[in-house]
């Protein structure tokens, strides 16, 4: 086995499972430090679905009591049924827009130097955000400062659901962070902060699920077992790092905002941008 490939898969599946669910971008991080370990190309993205697969089991794993009483009560209880049905309409927006501009999006948006813009704007998004949201608190007595419209995720309606959908249309531009975008836009839409973290982890199972089966029906030719080893190693390192993520930021979440994210993005983004347009790794072209 090439060592040096070997580490480059652990790096990318540690980062991969540290992102994705944070409002910072799994797809503009793969993307530049793609770029940086020179890992890039046709295995490189199919790589790439295959670790995000490993994120999203992470999730399963940890909220599979959640799933199971779901998939168990569809029949019979109508809570099951619209929880069910809100992730089903949350997520079409996406998929219609994603299978409309998908060779659009990756000719142009995939690379380093639009990655670090839309990581700024979405900093900055984030910002402007819990701006608002410390405004509304401001004056309310405390057991009111949360000001969420909706505190349980099974208290989302399918127009809260279709509004956080058209939010997460955004992270089809990679930088902008599918959880981010969920996330905010739920916050924004009424949603209590933890309810809208958790909302856009379910939301995040149909999304990696269907475009990794997509993406690696695509992509079957690259497929061999001579690689089995290294996409073993990315599954494997994005699965544990996701799992450690996912339940840091629920605890994070009772008590923290997003700003600390908003400024790691700007100031990340902005790094890219001078390096970028400094010629020093070829990322201006």
């Amino acid at each position: 086995m090439d060592w040096i490939l070997t580490c480059k898969a652990l790096i990318l599946g540690i980062v991969e499972g540290l992102t994705e669910f944070l409002p910072v971008s799994s797809t503009g991080h793969l993307i530049v430090v793609g770029s940086l370990l020179n890992f890039e190309g046709e295995f490189a993205k199919t790589f790439d679905v295959v670790i995000q697969f490993g994120a999203i089991l992470a999730v399963c794993w940890e909220f599979r009591r959640k799933i199971g009483n779901v998939i168990v009560g569809l029949p019979r209880r109508p809570d099951a049924r619209r929880f069910a049905l809100n992730v089903i309409i949350a997520t079409i927006p996406a998929v219609v827009l994603g299978l409309s501009f998908e060779k659009a999006i990756k000719s142009v948006l995939f690379a380093p130097v639009p990655v670090a813009f839309a990581l700024v704007g979405g900093g900055l998004v984030i910002l402007w955000v819990e701006s608002r949201m410390r405004a509304a608190a401001k004056g309310r007595p405390v057991a009111e400062q949360r000001g969420a419209r909706v505190n349980s995720i099974d208290e989302i309606s399918p127009l809260d659901a279709f509004k956080v959908g058209c939010a997460q249309c955004f992270a089809l531009i990679p930088g902008m962070s599918r959880s981010g975008s969920t996330i905010i836009g739920g916050m924004l839409f009424g949603l209590d902060r933890r309810v809208a973290t958790e909302f856009s982890f379910f939301l995040a199972i149909p999304v990696i699920f269907g475009a990794t089966v997509y993406e690696l029906h695509k992509s079957w030719q690259v497929l061999s077992m001579d690689w089995l080893g290294i996409f073993g190693i990315g599954f494997v390192a994005a699965f544990v790092s996701a799992f450690a993520c996912v339940r840091w930021l629920l605890r994070f979440v009772a008590s923290h905002d997003f700003t600390a994210f908003a400024w790691y993005r700007i100031v990340f983004g902005l790094v890219i941008l001078l390096l970028g347009y400094g010629g020093g790794l070829g990322w201006d072209d």
